[in-house]
């Protein structure tokens, strides 16, 4: 990776402490609260290094900020990632889970009652103006963009389905005016003019404000017969191919290939369910994917001048220094890791660790920070920047931004990530009998948990199957420690194995349901007592009966598309412990 020589600034200032800035526009006008510009891109990998090959997110961005290296995505789909981002809850607590009807796309975030539950609410009342161009949220679309239209905006320009994923044939909705189709010119092209445009309507309004900028690079080109008539299709009929990049980046990056990791379409089975049946792949399919990866590195070309020509207008302006970058995507990807197709959707680091780099006033420059951070901590980190209140239900923490309180959190914050997702699991290059475009089951819950002293991935599928990987010994996760084909070791982290997944199980039971403050401190939720604060402590020899024993264990009922609570199994109940646990879980803990 190109990151590792960045390191931590002498800066100490930030939002908390942050200095007003009297003036601005050369001198002429004040603004004391900090703009916020939020660039969201579409399936952009960590783990492919797509940040290598964006010189000016690494001039801009890299060198003038921090790179978060554990942030994930606590959901690896687009739609219920985007919701998560936007509202600072988990998708158990939004039930928005699908990127369509019923269980999930724009109706449903509207059905539960979330389009005056949101970000850009906050932020209005909070006296920012509001600014959005490119994808919202899958399932927006040409038929019901305006019922309701998508509220707390200043000014929106909206792509829609179903033509977010046509490149080369694009529609876009501003304000309350009816769609407008962008046939003949790449879709990222038009938001890049659309993003300034924006950004000048902002500064000439004297307001704080935040502008979203959300192109759909590096997805797959979506294609059917019915989008050129503004109908959509089953998924199952639509025709995903490598995405494409604007003209003058098609010939870039000849002989590139997807980074040769050991978890890439390796010689032995890994996982479990579906994936752990998938064959290697042939040399077609993995020169298919490799041209499917180029094309991903050329589309990202357009979001890296999108962020050059942002800058470059905040320095025109004479705001950027008082104006926050963040950077980042809905979820990760895999092409070839574990045999897969190209796609998303599973808890493999792929999938979940994802790209989040911010730059602002206190922010250190050319950092690396390796604290767990989650798209549940963004909300309340931009509501923090902002100075507004945060809300009692959100599922995560802000992000602290600066140098002492990273510090801080290096040492306080909490270790683990909790990773959900409903229904199928999507192929997004090529299909074949063994690999179709669907796989069904692909419901489970998943956990990370990562310290200095251990680094683990834990899985409970809705067949009830599990995975436990230790990314210590075993980074690409290729031996799945609980499955009978594989040589499991008597001890990780330290201890021994049933021990540590008594453990894991035990955590992974209380945040599948987790609410707010439950979710961001589980182990207190467990020990009321407030002597357990991580794995290490709860590994402690006084609880093994209580986990090994007398906890109850995480199993599904059923595999279902969606969040269905009855298929969900035992669930845990903060207001009912013993109903939980063991009537003497008092004495345990």
């Amino acid at each position: 990776m190109l990151f590792s020589p960045y390191l931590t600034s002498g800066t100490v200032f930030g939002p908390a402490e942050q200095k007003p800035m009297t003036l601005i526009d050369g001198g002429r006008r004040p603004r004391s609260q900090p703009n916020i510009v939020f660039i969201l891109t579409d399936d952009q990998d960590l783990h492919m290094n797509s940040l290598d090959y964006m010189p000016f997110v690494q001039k801009h961005l890299l060198d003038h900020g921090t790179l978060f290296r554990r942030h994930f995505c606590t959901t690896a789909l687009c739609c219920p990632s985007r919701v998560t981002l936007w509202t600072g809850k988990a998708a158990h607590n939004t039930n928005v889970t699908n990127v369509v009807p019923p269980y999930g796309g724009y109706p449903k975030f509207v059905s539960q009652g979330l389009n005056d539950k949101y970000l850009p609410i906050w932020l209005q009342e909070s006296g920012y103006n509001t600014y959005y161009t490119g994808k919202l949220f899958n399932a927006h679309s040409v038929d019901n963009y305006d019922s309701p239209h998508a509220a707390g905006w200043t000014a929106s320009d909206f792509l829609l389905d179903p033509f977010t994923y046509w490149y080369m044939n694009s529609t876009y909705q501003r304000n309350k005016d009816p769609p407008v189709s962008f046939e003949g010119r790449h879709s990222v092209d038009v938001i890049a003019e659309k993003a300034l445009g924006l950004l000048d309507e902002a500064f000439e309004a004297s307001k704080p404000f935040f502008l979203g900028v959300a192109p759909v690079s590096p997805h797959a080109n979506l294609w059917s017969p019915a989008f050129r008539h503004g109908n959509h299709s089953d998924l199952e009929d639509i025709e995903f191919s490598a995405p494409v990049p604007a003209e003058r980046h098609s010939k870039l990056f000849e002989g590139i290939k997807v980074p040769r990791t050991a978890n890439f379409n390796p010689d032995k089975p890994s996982g479990a369910s579906w994936i752990r049946k998938l064959p290697k792949q042939s040399r077609e399919t993995v020169d298919y994917n490799d041209n499917f990866y180029v094309q991903r590195l050329r589309t990202l070309q357009s979001v890296d001048e999108i962020v050059d020509s942002i800058v470059r207008r905040l320095e025109e302006l004479k705001i950027l220094d008082n104006t926050y970058i963040i950077y980042t995507t809905d979820n990760g990807y895999h092409i070839g890791h574990h045999r897969m197709q190209p796609a998303k959707q599973c808890s493999f680091e792929e999938d979940i660790n994802i790209p989040l780099v911010i730059r602002g006033p206190g922010v250190p420059q050319k950092s690396i920070s390796d604290i767990v951070t989650t798209h549940t901590d963004l909300a309340p980190t931009l509501l923090e920047i902002v100075g507004a209140p945060l809300r009692e239900d959100f599922d995560g923490l802000a992000i602290p931004l600066t140098e002492e309180s990273l510090a801080q959190a290096s040492e306080t914050r909490h270790e683990h990530v909790t990773v959900e997702h409903w229904g199928f699991a999507s192929n997004e290059g090529q299909v074949f009998d063994y690999y179709p475009r669907l796989h069904p089951n692909n419901t489970y819950k998943a956990l990370r948990v990562i310290s200095k002293t251990y680094n683990l991935h834990y899985q409970v599928w809705c067949n009830n199957e599990r995975e436990l990987h230790d990314l210590t010994a075993d980074p690409g996760q290729m031996v799945n420690l609980l499955h009978p084909d594989e040589e499991a070791p008597e001890k990780i982290a330290g201890a021994p194995l049933e021990k540590v997944v008594a453990r894991l199980d035990s955590l992974l039971f209380v945040l599948k349901s987790c609410k707010a403050d439950t979710c961001t401190q589980p182990w207190r939720t467990l020990h009321p007592g407030g002597n357990v604060e991580s794995l290490r402590d709860a590994l402690s020899p006084r609880f093994d009966s209580f986990y090994e024993d007398r906890s109850t264990k995480i199993e599904f009922d059923r595999c279902e598309i969606g969040f269905i609570l009855d298929a969900e199994g035992p669930q845990f109940k903060q207001d009912d412990l013993l109903g939980a646990f063991d009537p003497k879980w008092h004495e345990w803990t």
